[in-house]
């Protein structure tokens, strides 16, 4: 596979000196003057954006790991019910971010964006608490329907409020380093590292701690926890607003976009010419509010070419009042190029999320089929995920500092794997993750049958193995669209990767309400019933695995021609 550039090529180059006390990049302070390289940014930002991260993975996977038996234990929801559900509020949680980006490149900023959202997010988890506590402050008045309407109310408050956190808390952290350094430009890649770290940790104490907490203490409490780190995380976010380097607004990117449509679309019957002389290539030629970051002409997607073709007004108008709905820069149109072309590799994405899905789904509805003793202990099925979490948090070094230096001998790129590379490896163990998963469940309905019991801890390979693709894919992931989203979409482009989480997790939802009519029909308990003694969870798994070698497949061929 050809990846993307293993160098990292700015689109947009300065001319400032190096010595210089201020940024190169265009970033200013919170008085909106430009901002200093001493007093601001770096790493004494990103440690309050940091922490804010950290405090929004323990609450969001306090949630997320133990939902599908709060649903099921509480709510008394059907396994199918129940998993559908928690996939469903999941892919909402990954979809949002489509809006807090926009919001935040357009109108708001991003450190606006991220207060703003904090604040639902603390209101989401205080209706989560509330809605837990029914049955003890309310015990004559609290009806399972009431109790459902606070839950689901509390969720997708939650579902919005994360929306406007994921993809503004990366992408801000991301402008605290000088892409126009060298030195803070490498230091930035750590960032990345040491923001997934954080969050795997917020999700690894949310897993142990609160899941046990919900478990045995009660869920009230197990909720009224992670709000209040929540409103901890907002105070320590908004203290650091002084240090922090904030990018300038530059208009709507959706905008830019649909103008390269419409004026391509517009201008459909001109001929493209076999030079540049009618392209719209010069972009000090526009009004200020039309420059943007140039980039590099390409040969694919030649119709689009036509939205930058220059049309001489018969008025005699000068290009500065050109109409931006029928001429579009050369850069604007490279845009629009640059995402339809990681659009087959972010479709790609989805499978692979579909089936990470199942950690949160069916595989804890198979851990509760199983002997949860281990010793004196009994493991509650959602704390197994703790394993995934761990595989996570010991791989990403070993991944840095043994596995790049000895890929980097053999391949000769900076990076080792490329990124296409790395992606192609998470998804290839995705497929030995649902294999495994699937022999346990035979193992396990064949023990059943025969009056025995197999013990939850068969399944912690299953959560390893899909803990490593993680490391490969979900970081890579962020990398890739980082790099490949043109330099004024960048929010949109962490957008884009939590959108692939959330369209895998609404694909698995759809999977799981297809088979459980299609194989639940004529009174048949189908494949996922209440009693899985009764179905065959094993079928289903075997049925992802094979889906994941078809979706590995059609990722290698797209990766073959990317950029071809």
């Amino acid at each position: 596979m050809e990846a993307a550039a293993d160098e990292e090529k700015p689109l947009l180059i300065h001319s400032q000196d190096e010595g210089s006390q201020y940024t190169s990049d265009g970033t200013v302070d919170i008085n909106k003057q430009p901002a200093s390289r001493r007093s601001t940014g770096n790493w004494r930002a990103c440690y309050f954006i940091l922490g804010a991260e950290f405090t929004e993975g323990i609450c969001f996977f306090g949630i997320q790991k133990n939902l599908v038996t709060y649903l099921t234990s509480v709510l008394h929801e059907s396994n199918v019910d129940a998993a559908r559900n928690v996939s469903t509020w999941i892919g909402s949680c990954f979809f949002t971010p489509l809006l807090g980006a926009f919001l935040a490149d357009t109108y708001w900023g991003r450190y606006r964006a991220i207060v703003v959202f904090l604040s639902v997010y603390t209101v989401g988890m205080l209706v989560m608490t509330l809605s837990a506590s029914l049955p003890v402050l309310m015990p004559s008045f609290s009806t399972i329907e009431i109790q459902r309407a606070a839950v689901y109310l509390g969720l997708y408050l939650v579902a919005l409020g994360t929306g406007g956190i994921k993809p503004c808390t990366s992408a801000l952290g991301a402008d605290q380093f000088d892409s126009a350094d060298p030195v803070e430009r490498v230091t930035k890649g750590s960032f990345f590292n040491w923001y997934y770290f954080l969050v795997n940790v917020g999700s690894l104490l949310s897993t142990t701690v609160l899941v046990w907490v919900q478990d045995n203490v009660g869920w009230g409490v197990g909720y009224a926890i992670p709000m209040v780190f929540m409103g901890f995380g907002l105070v320590v976010f908004v203290s650091g607003r002084k240090v922090y380097r904030y990018k300038k607004l530059g208009g709507s990117p959706l905008k830019r976009l649909s103008q390269v449509v419409v004026a391509a679309a517009r201008n459909y019957r001109l001929k493209l010419p076999d030079d540049d002389s009618a392209l719209l290539l010069h972009e000090e030629e526009l009004s200020p509010s039309q420059v943007n970051c140039s980039t590099e002409r390409t040969s694919q997607f030649r119709f689009l070419d036509k939205a930058a073709i220059v049309v001489p007004p018969s008025s005699g108008k000068a290009v500065e009042t050109m109409d931006p709905w029928r001429t579009c820069t050369v850069s604007q149109v490279e845009e629009l190029k640059m995402l339809l072309r990681v659009f087959p590799v972010w479709a790609s994405l989805l499978f692979f999320f579909a089936v990470t899905a199942q950690m949160s789904s069916t595989l804890i509805e198979q851990g509760m089929a199983m002997d949860q003793h281990v010793g004196r202990f009994t493991v509650p099925p959602a704390s197994l995920s703790t394993f995934d979490i761990l595989a996570v948090a010991a791989f990403i070094p070993v991944y840095d500092l043994v596995l790049v230096p000895l890929v980097r001998r053999a391949t000769g790129r900076d990076r080792g794997l490329s990124q296409l590379q790395r992606l192609g490896v998470g998804l290839a163990l995705s497929v030995l993750g649902m294999a495994y998963s699937a022999s346990v469940e035979m193992r396990r309905l064949s023990a059943a049958r025969a009056g025995r019991s197999v013990n939850i801890m068969w399944q912690t390979p299953s959560y390893v193995v899909l803990g490593v693709a993680e490391v490969f894919t979900s970081v890579g992931m962020m990398e890739f669209f980082y790099d490949e989203s043109p330099e004024s979409m960048k929010s949109m482009g962490a957008a884009l990767a939590q959108l692939a989480i959330s369209a895998g997790n609404y694909l698995n939802s759809a999977v799981l309400g297809v088979v459980a009519s299609a194989t639940g029909r004529g009174g048949a308990p189908g494949w996922i019933p209440d009693d899985l003694n009764e179905g065959h969870l094993d079928y289903f798994f075997w049925m992802m695995a094979g889906l994941s070698v078809l979706n590995l497949l059609m990722f290698i061929y797209f990766s073959l021609r990317y950029k071809g």
